[in-house]
């Protein structure tokens, strides 16, 4: 596996916060969380299929779900991330079936990427407020709601919304904690970006 440009480190670099007892959010969360979702969130086109995509990265990364690239084309310009009117190409630097997440690069420029929270070594999203954005279905628009997080096998956890895989799961305060890695029948599963950070930390290595 291709070594990750010290610019796509940018999960790595960041300090492992505390989820602090968060409330119900509120309306002004939701709208912030709602402008969030529409300047930072795209489509990423890959060989196997499209889906939803976020900015993490200022200089152009995008995590997303494994769904869209698949494993086998890693190092490679084999994806389109559709950003502010643009198809531009992306290379996939990084896509793990085990964690069913991939991260692709954009051409170097300024994007604007989401803020993002890690969880402490040891703590859980289960019990805690988490948003995302359903999409818009039916003549209604899409919205911001919130939902508690629930268990599921380590190191996911479950969210009961009707979220695509590759959508952001914002924290009450507007910070990216996770990433949709499936779709269910009760909801969707999400990977926290701890575990983003260590597979990317692992990738580096070899």
């Amino acid at each position: 596996m291709p070594r990750l440009p010290p610019l796509l480190l940018c999960l790595i670099a960041l300090p492992s916060l505390a989820l602090a007892g968060e409330g119900r959010p509120s309306r002004a969360d939701l709208q912030r969380v709602m402008e969030l979702h529409a300047r930072s969130v795209v489509r990423v086109r890959g060989p196997k299929q499209t889906g939803t995509g976020v900015i993490v990265g200022s200089a152009g990364q995008v995590l997303t779900s494994l769904e869209p690239v698949g494993e086998a084309f890693v190092g490679l310009n084999a994806a389109t991330v559709e950003h502010d009117g643009k198809a531009l190409p992306a290379r996939v630097m990084m896509a793990s079936a085990e964690l069913k997440v991939a991260l692709v690069a954009a051409p170097d420029g300024t994007y604007p990427a989401v803020p993002v929270k890690l969880l402490k070594d040891g703590d859980s999203l289960v019990g805690r407020w988490v948003v995302g954005v359903v999409p818009a279905a039916k003549g209604q628009p899409a919205r911001p709601v919130p939902a508690q997080a629930r268990g599921a096998p380590a190191p996911f956890f479950d969210v009961p919304l009707a979220l695509p895989a590759g959508s952001p799961v914002f924290d009450a305060d507007g910070r990216l904690v996770a990433v949709v890695v499936q779709r269910h029948r009760r909801g969707c599963r999400v990977l926290p970006l701890g575990a983003v950070k260590t597979q990317l930390a692992s990738a580096d290595g070899t």
